[in-house]
């Protein structure tokens, strides 16, 4: 048993310090605890509530485990990234025409300035950026 990085010994001895120190006022601190539990549990029921009569039908349409904050860990999320094939994580081709073996057309015949590196093109240079 595991409960708050505590293991059986340390919550007992814990729940024995909680009833030496609070003492007759225990029972009063554990109501006040389930008040504010239920309290809680109203308020999420009724923000759920709220949800689905202002959504309507489309309530039933969403995909809550798309918003579960576990599923964006950042460790697996780079460690799909470093093991995509280097082929797909620069293609071109979006994978929309249906036609993988296409060779895109250079920029210069759509007469699009190309961005990537020349070492034999000069450095661009504007006088008046300067």
């Amino acid at each position: 048993m595991d409960i708050l990085g505590l293991n059986g010994w340390e919550l007992i001895v814990l729940a024995f310090l909680a009833v030496l120190l609070l003492g007759d006022r225990m029972p009063e601190y554990a109501a006040k605890l389930a008040r504010f539990i239920r309290a809680a549990r109203v308020m999420a029921e009724g923000a759920k509530t709220q949800l689905k009569d202002q959504l309507g039908p489309e309530y039933e349409d969403i995909n809550w485990r798309q918003y579960d904050p576990r599923q964006y860990d950042p460790r697996r999320i780079v460690r799909q990234a470093l093991m995509e094939p280097l082929e797909d994580a620069f293609s071109l081709d979006d994978g929309a025409s249906g036609a993988a073996d296409e060779t895109p057309t250079p920029p210069a015949a759509t007469g699009i300035p190309s961005t990537s590196w020349d070492p034999h093109r000069a450095t661009p240079y504007d006088p008046d950026a300067t």
